[in-house]
């Protein structure tokens, strides 16, 4: 993979919800790459989402974990589409919801679009769990690349981030340290359009410094 430059600025010009899928049947056009977002229910994913593109309730935030149950697809500039998986790992979820996400997820990407990256949440204050360790491991298997960005990274003390994300780094065995985030305070925002960027090929991006 080619070097990122040191600052991009992405203009999203346009974003808009395109609808939920179960089934591949009800997947938009193909027509695109895509990157998609995934980790536990209440991991922040509608917030990340939101944030990258600058708008406040595009993606259904809720404090009720569990919630997003469908696979969600949001156009970006009529250029990319995001793709909001539904989350894992949430107990009081009703068993055949959590039974029926695996197959719904690895019919998704396992479906030959033009998938690009796959963006993996976790919360900065939890430790990996195998739920994270045998989703990265399924994606490498099948050649998909991934990015861990740890997520409410305004939730801990700036000394305490490095400590976080060596700790994941090395539980997951990852190549590349994980980026930090903050839906808050819009800490990371860039350097996870940066990944994007250089992922998906966009153009229109300009460097700065």
């Amino acid at each position: 993979m080619p070097t990122p430059p040191n600052k991009i600025d992405y203009p999203v010009r346009h974003s808009s919800f395109l609808g939920s899928a179960v089934e591949p049947s009800q997947y938009p056009p193909a027509d695109r790459p895509e990157a998609a977002f995934a980790g536990r229910s209440n991991v922040g994913k509608s917030s990340l989402i939101n944030r990258l593109l600058a708008r406040r309730n595009l993606a259904r935030t809720s404090q009720t974990p569990g919630r997003t149950q469908t696979i969600n697809f949001y156009d970006v500039n009529q250029e990319l589409y995001f793709v909001d998986l539904p989350g894992y790992g949430f107990a009081k979820v009703p068993l055949r919801v959590r039974a029926a996400w695996r197959p719904m997820v690895e019919k998704y990407l396992s479906a030959g679009r033009d998938l690009r990256l796959v963006v993996l949440l976790m919360d900065i204050r939890r430790d990996p769990q195998n739920e994270e360790r045998d989703l990265l491991k399924w994606l490498a298997a099948h050649g998909l690349p991934s990015l861990l960005v740890l997520t409410k990274a305004d939730k801990v003390s700036r000394g305490r981030r490095a400590q976080r994300a060596t700790a994941a780094t090395r539980a997951l065995d990852l190549a590349e340290p994980p980026l930090l985030f903050s839906a808050v305070s819009g800490e990371g925002r860039q350097a996870v359009w940066q990944r994007l960027v250089t992922a998906c090929g966009l153009i229109g991006c300009s460097e700065e410094g």
